[in-house]
């Protein structure tokens, strides 16, 4: 019984002076959406049909005679266009698996891989089972929706991406699209880093085909988004500029390099909260550091809450508290962190200098969210004093957040306000009260005091909020001084 997509002699629109009573033919759907009809079967058509549902039956010979181009398909009797993807739909077998991601050990990083790329479709009617691509001729591929390419990098062990069944999962409940995963895990796995970087190009020279013959078809590049991960960014980098920079979108995740319109900078792009220190840890001290900014972008597409991002020179300025305004984007607040940063496309890309570099911190466990505030301090003690500040939020239940970004040393001097920027590991919409712990960091000599005149928490992550103040407050070094704060 065929396929809902292949039907037989009554739907078949013949060509030529065939005759629709012998015609066994197929109705597919071509890229744009729109039925393609299959004509000018014959009763050798017929015969070889039923050759290839015997076992054993030798199929490399089979072919069906179309005209060319047919509905916008344009078909090769060395491709696989149109009457391929009719024979692989009519033909196909119960038992046959779904094509997977190829899965390597570490023999074949030992030995080094040569080349093989292999494009698997996913889409909203394949979201499991993939189809791999030879050509645009496609059961599930449509051009006139988005297309999405996730590009894998560098192969240490062979195995596939823990994170690939996540993302593709999260995009397609995200956005109805076609999902192209490119596996070129043969020619990504090997020892050698350098023998896996001098295959990028040839990757892109293939991806670069399917897009022309994407294009031919109906597509365009502004619906075209590559994600790139660690050399599977070097890929996308390269198909852009085969195309002059005219892709919709470019996303690179592992780099340290400012390369786009807009570069997000994770805890300063370094050593990320919940990764190994030391050597001692194994694999996950070379690859989680590495990794994060995979699983950071997985997160956004969560939307269990919205990872913001500061524009600033140096985390450095970030984290005194230096970069915490978001005018650079006035009208719209500063961007977020992930797949949704495409809101501010159209500013970035009118900017005379695009590169726009971006600095927040995270947690140290999915969904990783901080939620930033800052605090403007005035003091008017007549001696200087340096310190930094713990701080715990509470609501009117009793819930409480505490600071998981805390303060660097500042300097308080008599009537100078001194800006620091704290996050917490919760997001309180009410806040109630405050608890503040000053220290200098001495273990030896007296006790200091810090003689408040005033200070101003203001939500970062929701500025709508209303600002909270207090006025005349002491703190004793170390010691815990609870209030409640009032409206500014």
């Amino acid at each position: 019984m065929p396929s809902p997509s292949c039907l037989w002699k009554q739907d078949c629109l013949v060509s030529g002076n065939a005759d629709p009573r012998r015609c066994t033919c197929c109705r597919c759907s071509n890229m744009a959406g729109k039925p393609t009809f299959q004509g000018n079967c014959s009763h050798e058509h017929e015969e070889r049909r039923q050759e290839r549902r015997s076992p054993g039956s030798d199929t490399s010979h089979v072919t069906t005679h179309i005209p060319a181009p047919v509905q916008g398909w344009q078909v090769e009797a060395n491709a696989l266009g149109l009457h391929s993807i009719c024979h692989s739909v009519l033909f196909s077998d119960p038992g046959e698996t779904c094509p997977a991601f190829t899965a390597l050990g570490f023999w074949s990083a030992l030995i080094g891989t040569e080349l093989k790329v292999k494009l698997l479709l996913y889409t909203r009617q394949n979201p499991t089972c993939a189809e791999e691509l030879h050509s645009t001729a496609s059961k599930y591929l449509n051009v006139t929706k988005k297309t999405t390419f996730i590009v894998h990098g560098y192969r240490f062990t062979g195995s596939a991406p823990v994170w690939i069944p996540d993302l593709l999962h999260l995009l397609l409940s995200a956005e109805d699209m076609n999902i192209i995963l490119v596996d070129w895990n043969q020619g990504a796995t090997t020892l050698i880093y350098n023998n896996a970087s001098r295959k990028c190009k040839r990757v892109a020279e293939i991806l670069k085909k399917l897009i022309d013959e994407m294009l031919i078809n109906g597509a365009s590049l502004g619906s075209m988004h590559m994600i790139g991960v660690s050399l599977g960014a070097h890929i996308s980098g390269f198909v852009g500029q085969m195309f002059g920079g005219a892709l919709g979108r470019i996303t690179g995740l592992g780099y340290r390099e400012a390369l786009g319109h807009i570069d997000f900078y994770p805890n300063g792009g370094t050593d990320q909260p919940g990764c190994p220190l030391t050597i001692f840890s194994g694999l996950q001290y070379f690859k989680c550091d590495h990794q994060r900014s995979v699983f950071l972008f997985l997160s956004s597409l969560t939307r269990s809450c919205n990872i913001t991002a500061y524009p600033c020179d140096s985390y450095r300025n970030y984290r005194n508290g230096k970069c915490t305004s978001c005018e650079t984007f006035w009208p719209m607040p500063c961007p977020i962190l992930g797949y949704y940063a495409h809101e501010w496309k159209s500013y970035l890309t009118q900017q005379s200098h695009p590169v726009t570099r971006m600095f927040f911190d995270t947690g140290d466990k999915e969904p990783f969210c901080i939620y930033h505030y800052s605090v403007d301090i005035i003091t008017w003690n007549k001696d200087t004093r340096r310190g930094t500040f713990s701080i715990v939020l509470a609501d009117e239940t009793g819930k409480k957040a505490e600071t998981k970004v805390n303060p660097e040393a500042a300097t308080f001097q008599q009537y100078n306000q001194i800006t620091l920027l704290t996050g917490f590991d919760q997001d309180l919409e009410n806040v109630e009260k405050i608890s503040l712990t000053f220290s200098t960091g001495s273990v030896i000599g007296p006790k200091f005091k810090l003689r408040i005149l005033q200070m101003r928490f203001q939500s970062l992550t929701n500025p709508e909020r209303p600002q909270l103040c207090r006025y005349d407050l002491v703190l004793m070094e170390n010691t815990q001084r609870t209030f409640k704060p009032i409206p500014c």
